[in-house]
């Protein structure tokens, strides 16, 4: 009898330490977060679920023309951003990119707290630079502008040391994708009825006609595509090109995705859907403030507030600039101009194009900040 009530009596002790624990430690399995750091859309399990961590900064990402590299630059506040290493690339383009170049970086926190950056592997200026014999890799009236192939894959758990990959569509899906036109401002996130990471772009499928949106899913080591891609949305007038698309959870569980169509001007529209790779619904209006042409929409929610930010790249204007929105609702969009002439301001870095930002630790962003002193 003794026996059988001290059993009892540890279970109930241990059931009670646990209760404790969860109570006082809540747990997250996502890797977009909630002002209190959690991410409520990706259910957790035994193997993905961690202590959350507290979000107090925000890195973001972005390409230069200058280099064809990779560039970082910090914020605390979401809004006022320095730039890390002085603007000069914290990785090079010639040393990860086929093409010796790259754009349209993404950087995403994956569930595992790993950070996963992809971006488009081309070059501009190759045959400038003498990396190439012609303007493109092949011939433009054939394949039309950039004609590039292959996309580049970057993981991290530290933010500075990353493994890289190149991947070539065409070669991993020769019998739909072979003479695909282009592989553009490719963005990643975790779909939670997959469990995977899912890799969304813009393609244009074969050498002409318009591009649209797709998405595939990567392999474990993130060095590979292992689903041929699908399509992602198609837009209502087939006559319109539309690319460069971002995808955001709401705070009711759906999913935002901001995208770039090129209508006259060419702007950002919206569509909304329950799952992050299916059945996003068209909405018509244009959530930027330009009178000229943008494009790169990228979302991030501000630590701490019901507000996320819409940044864009407007490439009509000079010098070349980001514009900012505000919303707190995904309806209304409220304008907050552009770097320098509004609330956004920039230290240290100018003429950046097509950026992404994620949020971090404060850890890690002292350890960004004392690497790239």
């Amino acid at each position: 009898m003794k026996k059988i009530l001290t059993i009892l009596l540890l279970g109930l002790t241990i059931g009670l330490q646990a209760e404790k624990q969860t109570a006082e430690e809540p747990l997250y399995a996502g890797s977009t977060y909630a002002e209190d750091g959690s991410q409520t859309s990706i259910p957790g399990t035994p193997e993905s679920v961690k202590k959350k961590p507290k979000m107090a900064a925000y890195l973001m990402v972005y390409h230069k023309d200058a280099d064809h590299s990779l560039h970082m630059a910090l914020s605390r506040d979401g809004y006022s951003w320095k730039a890390l290493n002085g603007d000069k690339a914290v990785v090079s383009g010639d040393t990860i990119a086929q093409q010796r170049g790259i754009r349209d970086p993404h950087i995403y926190r994956g569930p595992d707290g790993t950070f996963y950056i992809v971006a488009t592997d081309l070059h501009l200026f190759g045959q400038r630079r003498g990396y190439r014999d012609t303007e493109w890799e092949r011939d433009g009236k054939l394949y039309g502008w950039g004609n590039n192939r292959g996309l580049v894959f970057m993981k991290s758990k530290d933010l500075i040391h990353w493994t890289h990959a190149v991947v070539r569509i065409d070669e991993a899906f020769p019998d739909h994708f072979g003479e695909l036109g282009c592989a553009w401002a490719p963005e990643t996130i975790y779909d939670p009825e997959e469990g995977k990471l899912m890799v969304y772009f813009t393609i244009r499928p074969t050498g002409t006609g318009k591009t649209q949106l797709f998405y595939a899913y990567a392999n474990d080591d993130f060095t590979a595509l292992v689903t041929e891609p699908q399509l992602l949305f198609e837009y209502p007038d087939k006559n319109v090109q539309i690319l460069d698309a971002d995808i955001i959870p709401m705070p009711d569980g759906r999913y935002c995705m901001t995208y770039c169509a090129q209508e006259n001007p060419g702007g950002i529209k919206m569509a909304i859907s329950d799952h992050i790779n299916r059945g996003y619904v068209y909405q018509p209006q244009q959530i930027d403030a330009e009178k000229g042409a943008c494009e790169a929409p990228t979302m991030y929610k501000l630590i701490g507030q019901d507000k996320w930010l819409l940044m864009y790249d407007i490439f009509s204007i000079r010098p070349h600039n980001f514009g900012f929105m505000e919303t707190t609702d995904f309806k209304t969009f409220s304008d907050l101009g552009h770097f320098g002439d509004g609330p956004t301001k920039r230290d240290g870095f100018s003429e950046q194009k097509h950026g992404a930002v994620t949020q971090i630790t404060e850890k890690e962003a002292v350890r960004l900040e004392n690497y790239w002193k």
